[in-house]
C-alpha cells in the first residue's frame, strides 16, 4: 500500500517524536539510577563499617569466627539497625551468618565463594556488585570488606552488605508512570501538530499534484491557488509561470502543426518523410492515393518493404548513405502514373527525427500533354505537307510541259484545286478551334427544344446517308424539356457526330440518333436535369484504348481510312470544345456488336434559371 506524503509526514515525525521520548525515559532512568547507586554506595560504605566494629567482639584473638547462634543473633540485629542485609562468609565461601536466612536454612545457603563482590575483596580488599538477590528475590547493592582482628593482617572472614533498593524501585516505576503518562499526553499533542503540520505541508501539495494532472491531460488553463510565501509558494508560482509559458508554446506548435497539416493536406504533390535508417515517419494523403497506401499502415516501417518499386529503393539508398540530394522518375505499374520524385536531405541526424523529405510530383497529365503536342505537332505537320507535297508536284509537273497537254493540264489543275481546298479546311478548323479555346466565340445560351436541331441535321446529312445506302433511324421522345444552348453549335456538333457516323459505317447500315431527358441530382432524384442525346452506328468501332484520345486534335484510329474519307482530324475536338462550351459533357462508348455510340449530354433549363452569354 503506498501511503500519501501526509501520512508519510505525520508518521515520520511521530516516530522521530517517539523516539526521543524513549531515548529520554531512558537517560532519566539511567541517570537517576546512577545518582542513586552512588548515594546508596556511600551509605551502603558508611553501614558497613559500623557492623564491622560490631562484629569485632565474635572475633578470637587468633582470627577465626565460628558460626555460633550468638553470631547469628548479632548479625540479625545489625542487619535490622543498619536497615541492610549483612552476611558474613568464611574464607572458603560458606556461609557463617546472614540476616536475611532463618537459622535452620542457613546450612542450605550455597557457597558465596563466586560471588562477584566476594572476588572482588578477595582481590583488592573491597567489593561492589548490584544484582538480583538469589535469596530474597530483589534488587540489591552489594558491598564487602574483609573482617580483620585487631592487630591481624589476614582477614579472618568476609563481611557483605547487601542494601536492598526496593524502595528505589518503587520511586523508578512511579517515574515510569508519571513519564508514560508525560509522554502519552505529549505524544498526543505532537499527533495534533504534526497532522496539522502534515496538512498545512501536504494540502498545496496535493493541489499541485491535482493541477499537474489537470496538466497531463491536456487541460492548459489550469491555475494553482495558494495562499503560501514559502518553497511550496514559490513552487507553485513557478508551476503556474510554467504552465502559461507551456500553453503558449503549445498554442504556437498546434498552429504551426495545423498550418503543416493544412498544408500537406491540400498539397496535390505526395511527401514521404523518413528517418535515418529508412523508416516512414510521415506521408501525406495525395501520397496515400497514388499508392493506394494509409497511413497507419506504412508508418514505422522501412521504405522498403512498403513501396516495392526498385527504382525507389535505389533513390532512398543512395539519399541515405551519400547524405545528398538526388531526384528520379519511376513509372507506377499497373496504374501508369509517372512520378517525378526530387529527395532533399535534413540537417538532422538523430535516430527518430525527420532524416529526408521525398516530394512526388504526378507527371502523368504532364507527360500525356507532352505526348499530345509531339503527336499534334507531327499531324499538323504531316496534314499541312501532304496537300503542298501534291500541289507543289502537280505544279512542277505543269512547269515540266504538262501544261501545253489541256487534258493533262485541266486534270492536274483540278488535283491542285481539291489539295487547296482541302488544306483551307484544316486551316479554317484549326482557326475556329483555336477561337473557341481562347473564348473568342461567343456561345448562346437560349432554350431550344432539341428536336428540331436534330430533325434539321437529319434533312442535312440524308443525301450523302442515301448515297452510301445507310438508313438513319431517330428516337426522340416527347415533350422533352428545353436546353439551354447555341442552335447553330448543337447543329454543328450533331451534323460532324452523324457525318462520322456514316463515313465510318461500311455497306449498308444503320445510323441512329436519340434524345431522353436524364437526372443525375442525387438529392432531387426524378428531376430531369439535362437531356442526353446520342448517335449510335453500325460500322467499323473505336478500340477501347483509344477511345480516351478520340477527341484530341488529329488523333486518328486508322489513319489511311481517315484521309481517305476526307477528314481533317479535327472535328471530335471541335466538338468537344463545343459541347464543353455549352456546359455539357460528351463521351464514346462501344456499341454492341459493333460500331460506336457517341453521348452528348447538356443541362436543361430548370424554372426560373436565368440565361446568360458565354
Amino acid at each position: 500500500m503506498t501511503l500519501s506524503i501526509r501520512w508519510k509526514v505525520t508518521i515520520g515525525t511521530l516516530l522521530v517524536l517517539a523516539c526521543g521520548l524513549l531515548i529520554a525515559r531512558t537517560l532519566a532512568v539511567r541517570s537517576l539510577e546512577q545518582q542513586e547507586i552512588a548515594q546508596s554506595g556511600q551509605i551502603l560504605e558508611a553501614r558497613t563499617s559500623l557492623v564491622a566494629y560490631g562484629l569485632q567482639p565474635f572475633l578470637t584473638p587468633s582470627g577465626t569466627l565460628s558460626p555460633t547462634p550468638q553470631l547469628q543473633t548479632a548479625v540479625r540485629d545489625l542487619g535490622a539497625r543498619a536497615l541492610a542485609r549483612v552476611t558474613i562468609v568464611a574464607l572458603d565461601g560458606r556461609v557463617l551468618a546472614d540476616s536475611a536466612v532463618s537459622d535452620s536454612n542457613l546450612p542450605a545457603v550455597e557457597n558465596h565463594l563466586a560471588r562477584p563482590e566476594i572476588q572482588q575483596a578477595v582481590a583488592t580488599g573491597r567489593g561492589t556488585d548490584f544484582r538480583t538477590s538469589h535469596t530474597t528475590g530483589e534488587r540489591t547493592l552489594y558491598l564487602a570488606i574483609p573482617l580483620l582482628s585487631a592487630g591481624q593482617t589476614s582477614p579472618s572472614a568476609f563481611l557483605r552488605l547487601g542494601l536492598p533498593m526496593t524502595a528505589f524501585d518503587l520511586e523508578v516505576d512511579k517515574l515510569h508512570r508519571n513519564l508514560a503518562l508525560a509522554f502519552g499526553i505529549a505524544f498526543l499533542i505532537a499527533v495534533a501538530l504534526s497532522v496539522g503540520l502534515a496538512h498545512s505541508i501536504t494540502k498545496p501539495l496535493s493541489t499541485i499534484a491535482i493541477a499537474a494532472q489537470q496538466l497531463a491531460k491536456g487541460d492548459h488553463a489550469v491555475h494553482i491557488r495558494t495562499g503560501s510565501r514559502d518553497e511550496v509558494g514559490l513552487l507553485a508560482d513557478t508551476l503556474n509561470h510554467m504552465t502559461d509559458q507551456l500553453k503558449t508554446k503549445i498554442d504556437e506548435l498546434s498552429e504551426d502543426r495545423g498550418q503543416l497539416l493544412a498544408m500537406l493536406t491540400s498539397m496535390v504533390e505526395g511527401v514521404m518523410v523518413l528517418d535515418s535508417r529508412g523508416r516512414v515517419l510521415q506521408i501525406n494523403p495525395a501520397l496515400e492515393r497514388m499508392f493506394d497506401v494509409t497511413r497507419m499502415d506504412v508508418r514505422g516501417h522501412p521504405c522498403s518493404d512498403v513501396f516495392r518499386y526498385p527504382q525507389l529503393d535505389t533513390l532512398v539508398s543512395r539519399v541515405l548513405t551519400k547524405r545528398m540530394n538526388a531526384e528520379d522518375e519511376i513509372l507506377l505499374h499497373p496504374s501508369g502514373r509517372r512520378l517525378h520524385i526530387e529527395a532533399s536531405v535534413t540537417a538532422n541526424d538523430r535516430e527518430n527525427d525527420a532524416f529526408a523529405v521525398l516530394v512526388f510530383h504526378d507527371m502523368t497529365e504532364l507527360r500525356r500533354l507532352e505526348l499530345i503536342r509531339k503527336d499534334f505537332v507531327a499531324n499538323v505537320s504531316h496534314e499541312l505537307r501532304t496537300p503542298l507535297t501534291s500541289i507543289k508536284g502537280y505544279i512542277e509537273a505543269l512547269l515540266d510541259g504538262a501544261k501545253d497537254d489541256p487534258e493533262t493540264s485541266t486534270k492536274f489543275l483540278n488535283i491542285i484545286l481539291k489539295q487547296s481546298d482541302r488544306l483551307n479546311l484544316i486551316l479554317e478548323d484549326l482557326l475556329q478551334l483555336s477561337r473557341i479555346e481562347s473564348g473568342q466565340i461567343l456561345f448562346k445560351r437560349e432554350p431550344l427544344h432539341i428536336q428540331g436541331a436534330i430533325e434539321r441535321t437529319l434533312a442535312m446529312i440524308k443525301p450523302l446517308a442515301d448515297k452510301k445506302g445507310h438508313r438513319l433511324v431517330s428516337f426522340v421522345e416527347g415533350d422533352l424539356p428545353a436546353v439551354l444552348g447555341d442552335e447553330d453549335r448543337l447543329i454543328q456538333v450533331l451534323s460532324n457526330l452523324l457525318d462520322n457516323a456514316v463515313k465510318y459505317t461500311a455497306g449498308t447500315g444503320t445510323v441512329t440518333v436519340a434524345a431522353h431527358p436524364v437526372s443525375d441530382d442525387t438529392e432531387r432524384p426524378g428531376i430531369t436535369t439535362a437531356v442526353e442525346v446520342s448517335v449510335t452506328d453500325t460500322g467499323i468501332g473505336i478500340p477501347e484504348q483509344d477511345r480516351p484520345r478520340i477527341f484530341e486534335r488529329f488523333y486518328r484510329v486508322d489513319k489511311a481510312r481517315s484521309r481517305e474519307l476526307g477528314g481533317t482530324g479535327l472535328g471530335l475536338a471541335i466538338v468537344r470544345h463545343i459541347v464543353e462550351g455549352l456546359g455539357g459533357r460528351v463521351w464514346v462508348e462501344g456499341n454492341t456488336p459493333t460500331g460506336s455510340r457517341f453521348v452528348v449530354r447538356l443541362p436543361a433549363q430548370q424554372i426560373g434559371q436565368p440565361v446568360k452569354q458565354t
